[in-house]
């Protein structure tokens, strides 16, 4: 496996510190680099986002998903019960898992539904209003406001100026 040294980036940038983190212990996740289980990750919208995982053979009662401190973290935990089989093959894996996902700021976990032998979780960016784009409006200095909508007068005041 190929490692990267980033102690260049760490002295020449400030606040990116998080970004470097992630990046350096990327490669370093040995349960994540062995494929099981596998998974999709889907833009599903705008903000919206979708993590399916496979998850055949597991029990909604096994599984667990967690979300702390910006990690999502999927975990499986299989009950050992062989009932005194004897399998000449066995190629459906029932064995343990935990896999982890980095999620960005303001994303968050909505919905988890196991269906077909997939876990489904569903996520959603939400921006603080102070975060969003928004137009200021620009007045020009000395410019006296223009009224578009002037009072115009009723039946009752022509009426009394008669």
């Amino acid at each position: 496996m190929t490692t990267f040294d980033f102690t260049p980036l760490f002295r020449s940038t400030v606040g990116f510190d998080r970004l470097m983190n992630l990046l350096e212990s990327s490669g370093q996740w040995t349960e994540a680099a062995n494929g099981y289980p596998p998974y999709n990750i889907e833009k599903t919208g705008q903000d919206q986002y979708r993590i399916t995982v496979a998850v055949a053979g597991f029990s909604e009662d096994e599984l667990s998903v967690d979300v702390r401190e910006n990690v999502l973290l999927v975990e499986g935990r299989k009950k050992e019960t062989e009932n005194g089989r004897a399998y000449l093959y066995r190629g459906i894996a029932g064995r343990s898992f935990k896999r982890q996902f980095q999620l960005a700021d303001y994303v968050r976990a909505s919905t988890a539904e196991l269906r077909n032998g997939l876990l489904i979780v569903n996520l959603v960016r939400e921006l603080p209003e102070t975060m969003k784009p928004r137009q200021i409006p620009i007045a020009t200095v000395g410019d006296t406001p223009k009224v578009t909508n002037a009072p115009s007068e009723t039946a009752d005041d022509s009426a009394a100026a008669a």
